[in-house]
Formats: structure tokens, C-alpha cells, sequence
């Protein structure tokens, strides 16, 4: 089954879906449904009982359900329980919750948006947007984060067409242009910035994510030009293309005389972007009091 595998927020608790292309259908996984609606400290536990009992009953929702390899939060993938809107309705309606009604009508929503972006990818785009609004980055950072996404599709499509196929091939040649021009490899520097499982580009300042995107866009210029054969000859054109923005990184430290790199995650620097915000509210704050009580003197 040809699935991509999305993480979807119901109240602010993720739940990890699977989309199936061929049959145009969403997957959910059970034990994050059951973890959103109970709140329960075992979701997992809670959802093996649960499925036990259902069993005996002879409900024949549970029995029908298929099991998927998602990732989970150590990384690795595992056999995981999962449903279809119609089914996952049917399991929700033996859990005791008053949090059902609201998460019935956030699965029409999660299925409309798909209909929708299918129509219109735009969309996407808007979502995404506004996901990012609501973390705190700002503008500028996000029209960034926009074009880097672009950046790196155009990337592995060339890499696709080059041979590399494999994940692990994909994350190698990433290692390698990224260690090129950051000095380290994705994982070194997500534990500069103290990250886990997150997404290392969107824990970038805007001058880290333009630099990444340098680095990518030259590696795929170059590669389309030179078109090497295969993954082994990826790796040099990878070194190659994030060199480009070492030296531009270099310059640039050398003009400013601070590193471009930052040990700074999302949570600080939206932090660092909240108090600026704060700040100048609380100045014109301050100056349109100061103009009241003119008016109030004179």
C-alpha cells in the first residue's frame, strides 16, 4: 500500500496518520486517538484492554483493523494498530470521553483539507503557514522555510535521478553536504541545539536555513551539470555543493565577526522574536499614555 505518513495535531496532541494514494483513504493510529481522548499515562495499555474486550464482544471493527509500521518517538518504526475514519468512529464511540463530539468533527476536517489540497496544492502551502504563525516565527522566517522546502524537493528529485533510492542513501549524502559546510553532520548539530527527533530546519535562524539552502541548491546545480552516476559520485558532488556555502559562511563570519552557527532552538529564538514584540507593544504602550495625559495637561 502506497502511503505517506503525516503527524496531525487534534488539541494540540499529535496523532500519526498514513494516507493511502490508491485507495484515497486516511489511517490513523489507534493508540494516539486513545492517548488524545483519555489522557489516559499507558494509551498503549489502555487500548490492548480495550481491544480484548471489544474481541469478546464480537465487534468486528476491531478485528478488521490493519497494522501499519509508523514511527515512533524513539525513531524506530513498529507494527502499530491502526483505522479508517469509519472505523476509528466506531472504536471512539466505546470510550467514555467528552472530548469524541469535538475529535469526530476534527476527523471530517482532516478529511475535507485532503480532498482539498488534492484539488488545490496551494493549500498546503496556506496550512503550513499558518501552522508556523501559530509557533511564533516570523515572517521572514517563514518565507524562508517555504523556499528551503522547495529547495530540498528539487534536491532529492535530482538525487532520484542520479540512483539514489534509498533512505538511507538520502540521509548519507544530507550528513555529508551538510557536515561541508556547517563544519558538522545533522547529527552533531541537532545536539548543539539540544534537539532530538525535531526537525533540525525548523530549529534554524533565517541566515542557518538561507545558508542550508545554498548548500542544497548548489549541490543540485551542480549535479544536474556534471550528472553523476549513482550514489558514490552523489557524495562528491554533495561535499562539493555545500562547500559553496562554507565559503560563503566563512565570508561572512569574517565581515560580522560572529558565528553564523547558533546553539539557539525554535523555542528560544521565537522566544527571543516574543520579547521584541513585547517590548515594542509596551513602548507604544507607554508613548500613547504619555500623549493621554499631554492632552489631559494642556
Amino acid at each position: 500500500m502506497g502511503n505517506n505518513e503525516k503527524l496531525q495535531l487534534f488539541e494540540d496532541q499529535p496523532i500519526r496518520t498514513a494516507w493511502d494514494e490508491e485507495a484515497e483513504e486516511w489511517y490513523f493510529s489507534i493508540v494516539d486517538v486513545v492517548g488524545a481522548l483519555t489522557e489516559s499515562a499507558d494509551p498503549l495499555a489502555y487500548w490492548r484492554k480495550m481491544k480484548q474486550r471489544l474481541k469478546e464482544e464480537g465487534n468486528e471493527t476491531v478485528t478488521n483493523c490493519h497494522g501499519l509500521k509508523l514511527k515512533a518517538r524513539d525513531g524506530k518504526r513498529r507494527l502499530t494498530d491502526v483505522a479508517t475514519t469509519e472505523q476509528l468512529l466506531r472504536i471512539i464511540q466505546s470510550i467514555p470521553s467528552k472530548k469524541a463530539e469535538p475529535f469526530k468533527l476534527w476527523l471530517a476536517e482532516v478529511g475535507r483539507e485532503r480532498i482539498e489540497e488534492t484539488l488545490d496544492p496551494e493549500l498546503i502551502a496556506e496550512r503550513l503557514v499558518a501552522t508556523y504563525e501559530r509557533k511564533g516565527y516570523t515572517r521572514e522566517w517563514i518565507n524562508q522555510r517555504l523556499m528551503a522546502i522547495s529547495a530540498r524537493k528539487e534536491l532529492t528529485d535530482e538525487w532520484k535521478d542520479c540512483g539514489v533510492e534509498s533512505r538511507k542513501e538520502y540521509a548519507i549524502l544530507t550528513d555529508e553536504l551538510t557536515k561541508a559546510w556547517a563544519g558538522m553532520n545533522t547529527r552533531q548539530y541537532k545536539n548543539l541545539k539540544g534537539l532530538k527527533k525535531e526537525s533540525l530546519r525548523d530549529n534554524m535562524s533565517t541566515t542557518e536555513l538561507v545558508l542550508n539552502m545554498l548548500a542544497e541548491t548548489s549541490t543540485k546545480d551542480i549535479s544536474h551539470k556534471e550528472r553523476p552516476d549513482g550514489f558514490e559520485q552523489s557524495v562528491a558532488v554533495a561535499k562539493r555543493g555545500g562547500n559553496v556555502a562554507a565559503i560563503a559562511r566563512k565570508a561572512l563570519e569574517k565581515e560580522t565577526g560572529e558565528p553564523v552557527i547558533t546553539k539557539q532552538n525554535a523555542a528560544q529564538l521565537n522566544h527571543v522574536v516574543t520579547q521584541m514584540i513585547e517590548a515594542s507593544a509596551k513602548t507604544a504602550g507607554e508613548v500613547a499614555a504619555s500623549g493621554e495625559e499631554e492632552e489631559r495637561e494642556i
